[in-house]
């Protein structure tokens, strides 16, 4: 009869401590390097000082043990599951830990059930740790308000997505929410460096690594500590010993252990980085707009996505000061629905330096807008009658009482001097930038014509 390998134990200084076990057949599991070199308390924790630093609010929340509920957001690989663990440690709380993804209300209320008695029996408070809390949805994320708000649980979220969009508002009103950022280079270098010489890690291989591979890798990773790990792992386990026993990691090494290069592209990357290819092409610069555009293309991006917000850019914030871009945005849009990738790139990169490089007015822009909100907010102008629809009765009744329409192409320049809207409102207002100066030169002429009644 097969025997199955049993541990209990409990989280102790960040690490777990098996206090009873049955023999098995099966060999245990081999730790990851990255859950190896977990720091077993806040000292040895690197990168977050915005968030740890003496006298920051979460530092001060964890020294003082006093906080209900925490949310951690932040990119994959910057330490929201180990900081978890680190504020049970240095609480001396029980840490439970559910997934987000596999977890069910009855599992949320089954650890509550044992918080509950937890902390009736030994007087211990329990930290309930969700990773990728973003995937409970509302009913979920619903069943903890009670046990957070009387303090049966203090529940530590961690998600890689915004908050404000995926945790329901109760929760976030009750709770701290920190937002973690991508570790600096320095930092992911110190943790590389820490993994070679810690014997947790891999001091018994024997492994050197060169400088430019622990600064290629630092590069590489995106700031994701944990993917830096794994490469240096895969790159010192694949890597034969030399004659005296060491494992020399060099930049060669170091670059086919990580491969293709893996961008963090979550829900805000792809907002951010959208925005940040806007803003570019709107402040005029074309190599950071290709920049931000070759980045979303990297990760995957929908290049029909491009597009889309190359033709909106190309009327928005170019307008009539080059006409020529929204022609020429469309027709990149055209193009790269019926080429596809790669070489659908080249077109979006044209289409993206021509509009990063052309004259900019918001004009047209500002002026539907206004037109908008005055439509809301006053009363609404009737049609003058001239400008009615001939065939309608009401024109008929308004032109026997009124002025009749005058055809502009029967008066010299296609021009005559008549009213249109009824009220002195200007919406338009054309810039000197590009072709747009011409149209505010010719709309001053034909102001004057219309103040003095000329006709011409």
């Amino acid at each position: 009869m097969e025997q199955l390998d049993l541990h209990i134990g409990t989280l102790e200084g960040g690490q777990f401590k098996t206090t009873a076990s049955c023999s098995a057949d099966s060999k245990p599991a081999v730790l990851p390097l990255a859950v190896k070199m977990r720091p077993v308390d806040l000292s040895e924790y690197v990168g977050q000082q915005h968030l740890l630093a003496p006298g920051k609010l979460l530092r001060r929340a964890i020294d003082a043990d006093r906080f209900t509920s925490i949310i951690l957001s932040g990119p994959p690989g910057t330490g929201k599951t180990t900081l978890a663990e680190l504020i049970a440690s240095s609480t001396n709380s029980e840490f439970v830990r559910l997934s987000g993804v596999t977890s069910t209300v009855a599992d949320i209320r089954k650890q509550i059930k044992y918080a509950v008695e937890r902390r009736k029996l030994v007087g211990r408070n329990t930290i309930l740790f969700i990773d990728e809390i973003h995937r409970f949805n509302k009913a979920q994320q619903d069943s903890l308000l009670p046990d957070v708000e009387n303090g049966n649980i203090r529940l530590v979220g961690a998600t890689t997505h915004n908050p404000q969009f995926y945790v329901v508002g109760a929760l976030l009103s009750r709770s701290l929410v920190f937002t973690l950022e991508a570790l600096a280079p320095e930092n992911i270098r110190t943790l590389l460096e820490r993994a070679i010489a810690d014997k947790r890690g891999l001091s018994s291989l024997q492994v050197e690594a060169s400088d430019k591979a622990l600064d290629f890798l630092a590069e590489a990773c995106e700031g994701d500590a944990r993917k830096a790990l794994t490469s240096l792992e895969i790159a010192a386990m694949t890597t034969t010993p030399d004659d005296e026993g060491k494992v020399l990691v060099s930049e060669t090494e170091a670059e086919e252990s990580i491969q293709r290069k893996i961008i963090n592209y979550g829900d805000d990357g792809h907002y951010d980085t959208a925005s940040a290819f806007i803003k570019s092409m709107r402040g005029s610069d074309p190599d950071a707009a290709v920049y931000w555009m070759a980045k979303m293309l990297h990760a995957g991006e929908d290049i029909r996505f491009i597009a889309r917000r190359i033709v909106i850019f190309a009327s928005e914030d170019i307008g009539n000061a080059d006409p020529r871009a929204l022609t020429l945005a469309v027709s990149a849009m055209q193009g790269v629905e019926m080429i596809g990738m790669p070489e659908a790139r080249i077109i979006l990169s044209q289409a993206a330096v021509y509009c990063a490089t052309a004259p900019k007015s918001n004009a047209s822009y500002v002026a539907v807008d206004a037109a908008l909100e005055d439509i809301r907010k006053e009363r609404v102008q009737p049609v003058p009658g001239y400008l009615r629809d001939p065939n309608s009765s009401g024109a008929r009744e308004k032109r026997a009482a009124g002025p009749d329409y005058k055809y502009p192409h029967d008066f010299e320049g296609g021009f005559t001097a008549q009213e249109y809207m009824g009220v002195p409102k200007v919406y338009y207002v054309p810039k000197d930038a590009g072709y747009e100066h011409k149209i505010k030169q010719r709309l001053e002429y034909w102001a004057k014509c219309r103040q003095s009644g000329v006709k011409e």
